[in-house]
């Protein structure tokens, strides 16, 4: 599987205005804010170098970042970014890798996105990425 780079970290966080009111503080600008309803997350995405930062608000009690953060906050998950998802995703699964997606969902931007479980990377909660046709 080719890894073009981390895409962004996935923050679960209670409130986005308040997140982004205290990451607008440090220093961080908002790039993009949108609702990704197939999520039930709200999301703003801040710029950090060649990644990003993504902060996620739960918009619906059962969605699984609100889950999380019934249990934790802070850092969600990890996207990398792939050019071919569905080909990562064969690849994986040829591998015997553990996956809780087994065909791409949509994703903020117009991306496509799926998420490997975490024991696959120790304990992380890994996302695949690919570009949608901005």
């Amino acid at each position: 599987m080719k890894v073009l780079g981390i895409d962004h970290l996935g923050i679960a966080v209670p409130s986005l205005d308040a997140a982004v009111k205290a990451y607008e503080a440090l220093g961080f600008p908002v790039e993009s804010t949108e609702e990704v309803a197939s999520e039930a997350v709200k999301v703003a995405f801040l710029p950090v170098g060649e990644s990003r930062l993504e902060l996620l608000e739960p918009t619906d009690a059962s969605s699984a970042i609100a889950k999380f953060l019934q249990k934790r906050s802070g850092l969600h998950h990890v996207c990398v970014l792939v050019p071919d998802i569905d080909a990562a995703l064969a690849e994986l699964r040829s591998r015997g890798i553990a996956l809780i997606d087994e065909k791409p969902r949509p994703g903020a931007g117009g991306s496509r996105v799926a998420f490997l479980h975490p024991k696959a990377a120790g304990g992380v909660l890994l996302e695949l990425k690919e570009k949608g046709q901005d």
